[in-house]
Formats: C-alpha cells, structure tokens, sequence
C-alpha cells in the first residue's frame, strides 16, 4: 500500500465516488470513448479492493445516472454490456471478499440479460457482511426524493419526520456518505445522493477516473481525516 499514514480508527464508514472523465481519458489518448469506460472498470475494480482493505463499510458508486440515456446509443449499449461483463467475471471475487451487492436507482428500462443478472448478483452476495458496494445504477436523486414523496402519500402519511422520509428513499439502512469524492476536475454533484449528502465532506481532483488509484483514494481519505466534521454545532 502507499506510504501514507490514515488513522485507522477515523475512515470513513461510507464513501461514494463520482467517477467522472473516462471519455476524455479516452480521448486525451486518441482512443474510442468505450476504451475509457474499459479503463475505468480497472479502477472500479480497485475501488472496491482499496476501501475492503481500509475497512470502509460502505462504497457507492455512481455507475449509470438517469441523464446518461441521452449518450449515442451505441455507448449506452456498450455501458450495459460492460457492467454485465463485470458482473460476471467478479462475482468469485466479491464473493470471496466478503462484498455484499446493492441496486440503488430504477428498475426501468434495463436490458433483460442485465436486469436478471442484477438480481442474481444481489441475491448471491446478499450473506456478505464485510462490505456493501453500492451501485446509483439508473439512479438519479431528484427522481429518488419524488418517488419518496409519492410512497409516503400513498401510504397515507400526512407528515414525516426526516427519519421516517428516509424510510422511503431508495439508501433506507443505508448510513449517510461521510465522504463524496468526484474525479476530472468538476465541481457539482450532478444529481448525486442531494439528501444524503447533507453533511458529507466532498473531495475533488482533477485526476481522470481511469487513474484514479490506491494512491489516489487514500489520499481523500487523508484529506478526509484532517477535517473536523461539527454537524452543526461547535
């Protein structure tokens, strides 16, 4: 692992990552977008072997955002493969690694083959406890707070607490992200966990996903652990 010193005692419990900048990876590199997607799959893959390492609980990653149907079709589709591939091809390893599986986002609109695997993926790796990769797949936080809204009408509830709202949302059992890190250089959540992050401290680089690694998120958490997070108070 890199020379950096973290305090074990103070990692975050939850981290969630934006990973932003595979098609300009790709084209910094004069390579087809999807070899930027290809790309940044290695660094999902580190991701997650990185946070199980330091003891985080929680990861979640924004894989597939509501706004992204909008890409060239052909991308879209080449997304829904890869993530198909990747589902696959890693099961043995999540499995091994104590790594539970969870959906965040719509169930709408997903491709069949990929929609059953989800659902296998889930169920096979639902006996894990060491850690619970998150997936914002077909997710998008605008989306997730109206359709809160509308469960809880439905319900016939008249009013709500803040706790009992967040019974609605798609992260319920979930803890708040301690930590939200975006990579590439931007400055916005782009409709990323808008409830949740309420209090979560954000980290920002302008490292392109693809090369985003061990190095790189340990040195977020870093930054992390030198912050006194006050929640309001003194």
């Amino acid at each position: 692992m890199p020379n950096l010193k973290l305090n074990e005692k103070s990692v975050p419990v939850h981290v969630a990552i934006i990973m932003d900048g595979n098609g300009r990876w790709a084209k910094a590199k004069h390579l087809p977008r999807i070899a930027g997607h290809r790309a940044g799959a290695k660094s999902v893959e580190q991701a997650i072997k990185t946070c199980r390492k330091l003891g985080v609980k929680v990861l979640t990653l924004y894989a597939f955002s509501t706004e992204n149907w909008s890409r060239p079709k052909t991308e879209v589709n080449f997304l829904m493969g890869l993530l198909l591939k990747v589902l696959k091809s890693k099961h043995k390893v999540l499995k091994e690694s104590g790594v539970k599986l969870r959906i965040t986002g719509l169930k709408t609109n997903i491709p069949a083959k990929l929609s059953a695997q989800l659902r296998e993926s889930v169920k096979k790796l639902s006996k894990n406890d060491a850690m619970t990769l998150n997936l914002a797949f077909n997710y998008g936080a605008r989306q997730e707070i109206l359709s809160a809204v509308n469960k809880a009408l439905k319900s016939g509830k008249k009013s709500l607490t803040q706790k009992s709202f967040e019974n609605y949302l798609q992260t319920a059992q979930l803890p708040d992200p301690d930590l939200i890190i975006r990579t590439s250089g931007e400055l916005r959540l782009s409709n990323f966990l808008l409830w949740q992050a309420a209090y979560s401290e954000f980290y920002f680089t302008d490292t392109l996903w693809p090369d985003f690694g061990e190095k790189d998120l340990l040195k977020a958490i870093a930054d992390f652990q030198k912050r006194k997070r006050r929640f309001g108070s003194l």
